[in-house]
């Protein structure tokens, strides 16, 4: 696997994504391989290595509007959802990226 899924395969267009959500600066897509029964991705366009590295506040706070428009809207349909993203060995991808989760484990 890539270290940067989405620089190398999302945002290149060579891994089609099924969009959400879309501003200027940040992404809001289906997973392409959930792990949960709703499992949405939501990523800066732009490349940041992880949530220690970011410095750009407005870029931040556009991102956590994105997370927070898509999890109402997830909470509303599954009565509720989790928000996650991981840093260090558990981050799989080195690009900053957010999970919007709800229901059963797939896997």
């Amino acid at each position: 696997m890539a270290d940067d899924f989405y620089c190398d395969e999302v945002f290149s267009g060579k891994t089609p994504v099924t969009k959400i959500l879309e501003t200027d600066n940040v992404l809001a897509y289906y997973h392409t391989k959930p792990y949960w029964s709703t499992h949405i991705v939501v990523v800066p366009k732009q490349h940041i290595g992880s949530l220690l590295t970011i410095t750009d506040n407005e870029l931040l706070l556009e991102i956590l509007d994105v997370i927070k428009r898509v999890s109402r809207k997830v909470n509303e349909d599954e009565g509720a959802c989790r928000v996650l993203t991981n840093l260090g060995k558990y981050q799989d991808s080195k690009h900053l990226h957010f999970h919007v989760c709800a229901g059963d484990p797939l896997r």
